[in-house]
C-alpha cells in the first residue's frame, strides 16, 4: 500500500466523491462505447434550459434589492450586444458547420453566454441562479462571496475568451489537449503547437512529452478541486506546478464555493480567507502578478446549457444526479467550440480507448477510471458525432 501506484489510486478514490464513485461500475460495464447506436442528443427545451439573462447597465449598482438592469433579448449573439463586437470572419467556422448540420443546427445556441462578468450579477440573476445547485447555479452559496467575486471581473478581457483582433483576416484554430493515453508516442506535438490557441487542463504534464503533446499553452482549465487533486495525484509524473506564463489565461469552472473564493483571492493577491482552502496563497498556483485580466469564469448558464443540450446523462435521473457534471475535458472542448472557429481535440476518449493507458504520461498501462460524477461513454459518443459532422477534428489512432 505504500507504493506510488497505490497512493495515487487511494487518493483518487477518496478525492473524487468517494461515497458514490464506485456505485455506477455496473452502469459503465454494460455500455458499449463502440456501439453505433449513440444516445440521442437533446434538441428540445428541458428543465435545464437557461432563462434569459438580465444585465446591469454599465456604471449602475448591482446590490441586492436595487432591481436595476435591463432584459436582454434571448437572441443576442455571443460577442454582440453588451460585449465587444468580434464577429468571426472564418468561412468554415464551427458556427457555419453547426448551422449546416440538420441535428447540431438545432442543438447549438451560440447566443448563450460563455463567461460570467460583473454586469451579470444582478438581483434578478441571483434570484434565478440561487435555485439551482452548482455548477449550474448558486444554491446554498454565499451571496456576498459570489457577488464580490463576480464584480471583480470588470475588465473587457473578462468578457470574452480571446481578442479576435489579434487574429486578423483568418480562422482562429484551437487545439484542446486532454490527458488521455492515446497521446503517448503519438508525435502530435508539432501539430498541436501549430494551432493559434491551445487549451490544457488538470494534470497537464508537458516536460518529457513535448514530442507527443507540444509545449504551447494559452488556456488552463480546472476546478479548484481538480487542480489540487492533480497536483497530488500526478506529482510522481512531474506535475508539480500549475502552468504559468505571461500570456496564459486561467479558466475557472465554478463547481463549488471554493472556486469563487479562490478566484477572488487570486485577483486580490491575498490568501483565501475562509473555507476548506483557508490560508492558501493563490500566487503559488497562478504567479505573483496575476491580475483580473488573466482569469475567465464560465457562466453557470453556459454549464446548464451544455449539460441540457449536449451531455444530458441518464445519471441525472438517479438519486445521485446532483453529483453529475460533464468532465473538465468536455467543458474545455465545448468552450472552445463556442468561441473558436476551428477546433481539434487531442487526448480524448475514442472507441478504442481500452488499447491505451488512462493518461499519456503513465509508464505502466493503467485502465481508464470511470467516476460516477461523469458520463464518459456519453462524452465519447458526442465526440464521434461532432467528428463525423466535421465540427471538430478528433485525434484517433
Amino acid at each position: 500500500m505504500g507504493s506510488p501506484h497505490w497512493k495515487r489510486l487511494c487518493f483518487l478514490l477518496l478525492a473524487g466523491l468517494t461515497s458514490s464513485l464506485l456505485l455506477y461500475g455496473h452502469y459503465y460495464t454494460t455500455v458499449d462505447v463502440t456501439s453505433p447506436a449513440d444516445p440521442p442528443l437533446v434538441s428540445s427545451p428541458s428543465l435545464l434550459q437557461p432563462e434569459p439573462l438580465v444585465l446591469a447597465p454599465p456604471g449602475t449598482s448591482r446590490r441586492a434589492g436595487s432591481h436595476v438592469g435591463q432584459k436582454v433579448d434571448p437572441g443576442w449573439r455571443l460577442n454582440r450586444g453588451p460585449l465587444p463586437s468580434q464577429p468571426s470572419r472564418c468561412p468554415l467556422s464551427v458556427v457555419a458547420r453547426a448551422k449546416a448540420d440538420p441535428t447540431f443546427g438545432e442543438i447549438f445556441r451560440f447566443d448563450t453566454p460563455v463567461l460570467m462578468w460583473d454586469q451579470h450579477f444582478t438581483p434578478e440573476t441571483w434570484d434565478r441562479l440561487k435555485t439551482r445547485h452548482v455548477p449550474y447555479g448558486w444554491q446554498g452559496l454565499s451571496h456576498t462571496v459570489v457577488g464580490s467575486t463576480v464584480q471583480l471581473l470588470n475588465a473587457s478581457a473578462n468578457r470574452h475568451l480571446f481578442d479576435r483582433d489579434t487574429f486578423p483576416g483568418g480562422c482562429v484554430r484551437c487545439a484542446v489537449v486532454g490527458n488521455g493515453g492515446i497521446l503517448n508516442s503519438s508525435r502530435q506535438g508539432k501539430a498541436i503547437d501549430a494551432h493559434d490557441l491551445v487549451f490544457r487542463l488538470n494534470g497537464a504534464v508537458i516536460k518529457g512529452f513535448e514530442e507527443d503533446v507540444g509545449t504551447k499553452i494559452s488556456f488552463y482549465g480546472f476546478t479548484v478541486n481538480t487542480m489540487k487533486n492533480s497536483l497530488i495525484a500526478y506529482e510522481e509524473y512531474g506535475f508539480t506546478q500549475i502552468p504559468q506564463a505571461k500570456d496564459l489565461r486561467y479558466i475557472f469552472i465554478p463547481s463549488d464555493i471554493r472556486d469563487y473564493m479562490m478566484l477572488k483571492s487570486a485577483i486580490q493577491g491575498s490568501p483565501v480567507p475562509e473555507g476548506s482552502d483557508k490560508g492558501d496563497k493563490p500566487q503559488k498556483y497562478f504567479g505573483p502578478e496575476a491580475s483580473a485580466e488573466k482569469f475567465k469564469l464560465l457562466h453557470p448558464d453556459f454549464l446548464q446549457y451544455l449539460t441540457a443540450r449536449f451531455l444530458r446523462s441518464e445519471l441525472l435521473n438517479t438519486q445521485y444526479g446532483s453529483l453529475y457534471m460533464p468532465s473538465t475535458g468536455a467543458l474545455m472542448l465545448l468552450t472552445a467550440l463556442h468561441t473558436c472557429d476551428q477546433v481539434s481535440a487531442y487526448g480524448f476518449i475514442t472507441s478504442n480507448y481500452e488499447q491505451f493507458s488512462d493518461h499519456y504520461y503513465e509508464l505502466e498501462k493503467k485502465p481508464l477510471v470511470f467516476y460516477a460524477n461523469h458520463d464518459m461513454m456519453l462524452e465519447a459518443a458526442l465526440w464521434r458525432r461532432l467528428h463525423r459532422a466535421g465540427i471538430i477534428t478528433l485525434y484517433q489512432r
